[in-house]
């Protein structure tokens, strides 16, 4: 099992920016397929950025020119840089990591979660 943790959750003003961190547990990171998930309220979690163990990245449509995912495998790190931010974005982020391959990508199953971070976009 892995340990996920975000942080640098927060609120913003529209067209501001936050940077995400996820640190993990395990001597593999490497290995691991990593996503960035948010849920709003009244609505379906969804994939927002993924990025695999060989770098492969995916962003949902609506985030793609504004959002970076990047993964610093030295500090067991994935980071999701957020600019020109809008009220939409508003959500719970989650980190979640894949290492039993379950699914095809960017749609794993993923197999372990973290708590989740609050990002607030006001207008």
């Amino acid at each position: 099992q892995v340990q996920l943790v975000e942080s640098g959750g927060g609120l913003v003003q529209t067209g501001g920016s936050l940077r995400l961190s996820c640190a993990a547990s395990g001597r593999t990171f490497s290995r691991y397929n990593m996503g960035w998930f948010r849920q709003a309220p009244g609505k379906e979690r969804e994939l927002v950025a993924a990025i695999s163990w060989s770098t492969a990245i995916y962003y949902t449509g609506s985030v793609k020119g504004r959002f970076t995912i990047s993964r610093d495998n030295a500090k067991n790190t994935v980071y999701l840089q957020m600019n020109s931010l809008k009220p939409e974005d508003t959500a719970v982020y989650y980190c979640a990591a894949d290492y039993s391959r379950v699914g095809s990508w960017p749609l794993y199953k993923y197999d372990d979660w973290g708590q989740g971070t609050q990002v607030t976009v006001s207008s």
